[in-house]
């Protein structure tokens, strides 16, 4: 029982850490790329035949870097293609979207109080919505709707904005946010696979064949890098915001991540144009900041009502029933509630942490596995002991919840 708990812990932090790792790489490159890219020196009349020229200096040596639109005289051994960073961050992060929001739907997914929904109906809209978002914005993309760039970004800023409202109307704001993040994530990883990688092989092709390459296939894979460019920053926002419920536990949640997207667009635009010498653009900080200001008001507005009291159902309803469980209510609600509630008592505190309330048996014991974890078998909770949680409270819990023997159970 209590190798099988603290297994699964690991299975979800070695899997977070894997794709933390790899978005770092994918993110990393990317950035680097495209500022070499703004930088270049084209104004030079290059021997070689090269596009443009760059001088860096990093870790004690020089690199001189040049960039070609075609193949050198000879293409060089061992070209590499960046791309894998790109779907390790996608599998890794479809795996934790499995890991947490999936097999934990009844915890992290469905919310009774938004959409009564089962766990199979779900997993299906969460799911099925990435499938549509790619297959929708590649559409759109090459429809002659996609032709101006403009229009085309001011239109998929809308489609962003309209579907993380649509995912507040039937998940938890938590996975709402959450999943507006891997839809967009999803678009911006399909387009390194189906479009960017693809494309490139073909100029690649012709070249080697000694055929001119066709100007389409650059210009198609510029622009869907262009928007990778602009969704990198808001995508990583969305992601961490799972942690705080000052953004998703708001009805203004969708409000805020359409504020997010822009901030991306500010923020870059500032990098950009930095990296271009087009000048030093400060007002994208100022717009930047105010956005930050609104975002943060909206977050201060009255909070969701708190989630319709748990259904408990499997190991929940034993654990529950459960020799002990009335000891450990006692022990929890008065040693965690005065901060898990929906209007916490604790100074400074003016929500429930990770939105996790913990008022009601049935709350208690739906997140029996998370209290176990976090106060039982270790001291992260309560955090730094303030509640003075006693030795015996903590073997209490434990008691309780391998006496059960409940694996299974999701929070």
């Amino acid at each position: 029982m209590y190798d099988g708990v603290v297994l699964w812990e690991w299975v979800e932090l070695a899997a977070r850490w894997f794709h933390v790792i790899t978005a770092i790489a994918w993110i990393g490159s990317s950035f680097y790329f495209i500022a070499l890219d703004l930088g270049l020196h084209r104004d030079r009349a290059l021997a070689s035949g090269a596009d443009g020229e760059e001088w860096q200096v990093h870790g004690g040596g020089f690199y001189h870097i040049q960039k070609y639109l075609v193949a050198p005289a000879q293409m060089p051994d061992g070209l590499v293609w960046f791309k894998w960073e790109s779907y390790a961050t996608w599998l890794s992060g479809f795996t934790m979207l499995v890991l947490v929001y999936y097999l934990g739907s009844d915890l992290y997914l469905i919310d009774p109080a938004v959409a009564d929904l089962t766990q199979g109906q779900a997993i299906a809209i969460s799911a099925g919505s990435l499938l549509f978002g790619w297959f929708a914005y590649d559409q759109i993309c090459k429809s002659r709707f996609g032709d101006n760039n403009t229009r085309l970004m001011i239109g998929l800023y809308l489609i962003l904005v309209a579907m993380g409202w649509g995912y507040t109307q039937v998940f938890t704001g938590r996975a709402a946010l959450l999943h507006l993040g891997a839809f967009t994530a999803t678009i911006m990883s399909a387009n390194v696979f189906a479009i960017i990688i693809p494309n490139q092989k073909i100029v690649v092709a012709d070249l080697l064949a000694g055929r001119k390459p066709d100007p389409k296939y650059g210009k198609i894979a510029k622009q869907r890098s262009t928007h990778n460019n602009y969704l990198t920053l808001p995508v990583v926002f969305l992601m961490l915001s799972n942690h705080y419920p000052m953004v998703f536990a708001t009805p203004y949640n969708w409000l805020i991540a359409a504020l997010v997207f822009l901030m991306g667009v500010t923020i870059r635009h500032w990098f950009n144009s930095k990296h271009a010498r087009r000048g030093n653009p400060h007002w994208t900080w100022f717009a930047t900041a105010v956005l930050i200001v609104i975002a943060a008001w909206l977050s201060a507005q009255p909070m969701q009502t708190p989630p319709q009291e748990a259904r408990l159902e499997g190991a929940a309803l034993v654990l529950a029933n459960a020799e002990g469980f009335d000891g450990v209510v006692s022990i929890v609600q008065g040693r965690c509630a005065m901060c898990h509630a929906a209007e916490p008592g604790y100074e400074g505190i003016h929500w429930p942490p990770k939105g996790v309330v913990l008022e009601t048996p049935a709350q208690i014991a739906q997140l029996a596995r998370r209290i176990y974890v976090q106060a039982g078998i270790t001291h992260a909770m309560p955090p730094a002991n303030v509640s003075y949680m006693e030795p015996a409270e903590r073997a209490a819990i434990v008691e309780w919840f391998r006496g059960v023997g409940a694996r299974g159970i999701s929070g």
